[in-house]
């Protein structure tokens, strides 16, 4: 059986969960995206995507999330409120369900997040640049300034 080509509207949701994913969204916004009704798009989105509108966004902020746990050094709340859940505890399963591990094990298979910062050239340089008090200023004439107490 041929794969359905997804209809334009139908991807005009997906791009808003992409986009907004961290923002409380609910099937009724993705709906409104897509010009749908709530019933009429779940519908054409499970068959088109082979999963609901609501489970799309779960997978959509549990990658995210997973993403940074691999990359951050943030905590496990903060990444949770990041990617638009608000219960640690439903989090944490529905992480272990999707990955088989917890956040926490799941960060401490990767290398530490510090191992990844890499600093710009431009942003060194800018920050090992002498400062202002070591130079000397000079007038447009090319005159050294003098203080006003030595004149």
């Amino acid at each position: 059986m041929a794969a359905t080509p997804a209809a334009r509207h139908l991807l005009r949701a997906k791009d808003l969960v992409d986009a907004r994913y961290a923002e409380p969204l609910e099937v009724d916004d993705m709906a409104a995206a897509a010009g749908l009704s709530r019933a009429h798009f779940t519908r054409e989105f499970t068959a088109t995507f082979g999963e609901s509108p609501h489970a799309y966004l779960q997978t959509r902020r549990l990658e995210r999330a997973a993403a940074m746990l691999r990359n951050t050094d943030r905590s496990v709340t903060a990444i949770c409120m990041a990617v638009g859940l608000s219960s640690v505890g439903s989090f944490t399963t529905s992480f272990t369900r999707a990955f088989g591990k917890s956040p926490t094990t799941y960060r401490a298979s990767f290398p530490p997040a510090h191992t990844y910062a890499r600093v710009p050239a431009c942003v060194l340089r800018v920050y090992h640049r002498p400062g202002p008090t070591t130079r000397v200023d000079k007038t447009a004439h090319r005159k050294k300034t003098t203080d006003p107490g030595q004149a």
